[in-house]
């Protein structure tokens, strides 16, 4: 089973930026970034499929964060702009079977396998 790694989490004020990085032990398939804020649930965030074309992104943070993928480097990345107060969260790297929409409205069920997550806090 693939090993998933994420990094680039940390602290960053309202309307900043951070890249985050996911670096796969092997060759992933459709790849997605979910988040959890304390007393919440897992929620997606964004999916990409194997080419790099298809993506998803959840309504809270399209037009913010971009998903992109390096595939000569098994690695995924989310870029997030604009960061809000709201977007502090773990960020989990995952990988899935499913197509990248199907991923998107099924959610964390459609998870193979899971990152341990990096720390994202955003100060206003």
């Amino acid at each position: 089973q693939v090993q998933l790694v994420e990094s680039g989490g940390g602290l960053v004020q309202a309307g900043g930026s951070l890249r985050l990085s996911c670096a796969a032990s092997g060759r992933t398939g459709v790849m997605a970034w979910f988040r959890q804020a304390p007393g919440k649930e897992r929620e997606f965030v964004a999916v990409i499929g194997w080419g790099g074309i298809n993506t998803e992104y959840a309504d809270s943070v399209k037009g913010r964060f971009t998903i992109s993928r390096d595939n000569a480097k098994n690695t995924v990345y989310l870029q997030m702009n604009g960061l809000k107060s709201e977007d502090t969260a773990e960020y989990y790297c995952a990988a899935t079977a499913f197509p990248p929409r199907a991923l998107a409205k099924i959610g964390k069920s459609g998870v193979e396998t899971w990152g341990k997550g990096t720390l994202v806090t955003v100060s206003s």
